[in-house]
C-alpha cells in the first residue's frame, strides 16, 4: 500500500518527536506493520525527511514568554537545559526572548523620543489646530488690552469727539 509523504511525516513524528510511542505501539494502533515504520524512521536520516514533517511550533503569549525567561534567569546551566526540554524551547528562541525583553526594559527607561515624521496625520492636524488656537489666543487678548487702554484713556482724558466739536465750533 502507498501512504503520502505527509502521513509518513506524522507517523515519524509520533515514534520520534516530544511525545514519543514506540512503533510496535503506534503499529498495534494505526494497523501498520512495525517493520514499515521502521524503515520510514531509518528513511527519515537518510532522505532528510524532516524537512517535510510539519513543524508544531507552539504559540506564546508575550506574558508566557515573560514567565519563561524570569524563571529561565534564575536557572543554573544544568537545569536550563532540563527546563527548555520540558518548555519545549531551544537555546535560540530563549536567547531572542531575553534580547527582547531586554530592549524593551531599556526603552521603558528612556524617555520616547518621537520623531516628526511618524506623527500620523490627525496628530498633525490636532498640532496645527493647536498652534492656530495659541495664536488666535494672543491676538484676543492684545485686542482685549487695547480696548482696555482705550476705555481708560476716555475715562481720563474724556471723550475726544467731544473735544473736537468745540474747538472747530459746529
Amino acid at each position: 500500500m502507498s501512504y503520502t509523504t505527509g502521513f509518513k511525516a506524522r507517523m515519524i513524528e509520533r515514534i520520534a518527536g516530544p511525545e514519543r510511542i514506540s512503533a510496535s505501539a503506534l503499529s498495534k494502533e494505526v494497523g501498520i506493520p512495525q517493520p514499515t515504520l521502521s524503515r520510514w524512521v531509518r528513511q527519515r536520516s537518510l532522505l532528510r525527511m524532516t524537512d517535510e514533517i510539519p513543524k508544531k511550533r507552539r504559540a506564546w503569549t508575550p506574558t508566557e514568554k515573560l514567565r519563561v525567561v524570569q524563571e529561565a534567569s534564575q536557572l543554573t546551566d544544568d537545569e536550563l537545559g532540563t527546563f527548555m526540554r520540558r518548555e519545549g524551547l531551544h537555546a535560540s528562541q530563549l536567547k531572542e526572548w531575553i534580547e527582547v525583553a531586554n530592549a524593551a526594559a531599556l526603552s521603558s527607561l528612556a524617555p520616547a523620543k518621537r520623531s516628526r515624521a511618524k506623527k500620523s496625520p490627525e496628530e498633525q492636524q490636532i498640532q496645527a489646530l493647536r498652534k492656530e488656537l495659541n495664536r488666535k489666543d494672543k491676538a484676543l487678548a492684545e485686542v482685549t488690552a487695547i480696548l482696555a487702554l482705550k476705555k481708560r484713556i476716555q475715562e481720563i482724558w474724556g471723550d475726544a469727539d467731544d473735544d473736537m466739536d468745540t474747538r472747530s465750533g459746529t
